[in-house]
């Protein structure tokens, strides 16, 4: 029996990681860690909640001793847990560096004490910076330019150097804007939906050229499950899908999907450091023989078709933002 420590599981992807572990993998016992802070949320996980393998501990990634106390009773470590909102940093950087730096070292510590099988930290494609052409490989050069990305660098730099200096057994994904069931309503897809499932309009950033490569949450998910079985120590492994979409092209699949038309877009004043292009290189994963199994516009009906089906579920975090 595996013995999984998955932090920050009450969170948007970390919730569906572990529905499709403990679904997979039953006879895996996975302990959930997690603050509960504004986008963490119990009710992510409802329907697994008593499963006899699965256990909550409401948590800080930066209590030393309680992480020294769960990793130790782990054989794997997973982390998801981030502060991860672009917007959210720029108004107060320093709890994403609390978070997402010394949160990461102090899992780290806890680690190498315990001499863990592996240590997976879940990253971004944002560490890469803006994309002008090609697309960012593993071995490039970071270049973030928000304070949540520089965050996540600086967390990945730490990773790599405990598999340096310490031979810590680590792996690190990044991966592209994921999106799908369970995403708390201030990113763009979720956002957009709630927004004018609620009659209001969207907010578009500038002239809405900015390119995102969008990853269904289930495809990551399991990609990640791949790089935890197949994949090599001390290794980074990009996951998306390899292509990209405008965030105006984005917006008006969303219009087309619920049955509105553009006067529902707000062109509003971009946001500084606002990055122009994300792509990912990600034939490294692919030859580890995965692949995404959702077409983009799909992926995208079904999540909207989710949101209309779970209205309770966002309406009540919409309410208190």
């Amino acid at each position: 029996m595996k013995k999984l420590l998955i932090t920050g599981g009450a969170g948007f992807i970390g919730s569906n990681f572990i529905r499709h572990m403990v679904n997979k993998y039953p006879d895996y016992r996975i302990v959930n860690l997690d603050k509960l802070t504004y986008c963490g949320n119990l009710e992510n996980l409802k329907d697994i909640e008593k499963h006899k393998n699965y256990k909550f501990v409401k948590g800080d990634i930066t209590d030393a001793k309680l992480v020294n106390k769960l990793v130790g009773e782990s054989d794997i470590v997973i982390n998801f847990a981030a502060e991860s909102h672009v917007d959210r940093s720029i108004t107060d950087p320093g709890v994403f560096v609390r978070t997402n730096v010394l949160g990461t070292y102090t899992l780290l510590e806890a680690a190498r004490k315990a001499g863990v099988e592996l240590f997976c930290q879940i990253s971004t494609d944002e560490v890469y910076g803006s994309v002008g052409k090609g697309f960012s490989k593993e071995i490039d050069v970071l270049d973030p330019r928000s304070p949540y990305s520089a965050s996540k660098a600086g967390a990945d730099l730490l990773v790599r150097s405990y598999f340096v200096t310490f031979k810590l057994p680590v792996a690190i994904t990044r991966s592209s804007n994921n999106f799908g069931p369970y995403q708390y309503p201030e990113k763009i897809i979720p956002l957009f939906i709630t927004n004018l499932m609620a009659g209001k309009k969207v907010p578009v950033y500038a002239d809405g050229m900015n390119m995102r490569d969008w990853l269904y949450v289930v495809d990551n998910c399991e990609a990640i499950d791949v790089v935890l079985h197949r994949g090599s120590a001390g290794e980074i492994y990009n996951i998306g899908i390899g292509g990209e979409t405008t965030n105006l092209a984005l917006t008006k699949m969303l219009l087309d999907i619920l049955g509105k038309d553009e006067s529902s877009i707000e062109f509003v004043k971009d946001r500084p450091g606002h990055d122009k292009r994300y792509a990912l290189d990600v034939s490294k994963l692919k030859a580890l023989d995965w692949k995404p199994r959702h077409e983009f516009k799909a992926a995208l009906e079904e999540t909207v078709a989710w949101y209309k089906d779970n209205e309770a579920w966002w309406r009540r975090l919409v309410k208190s933002q």
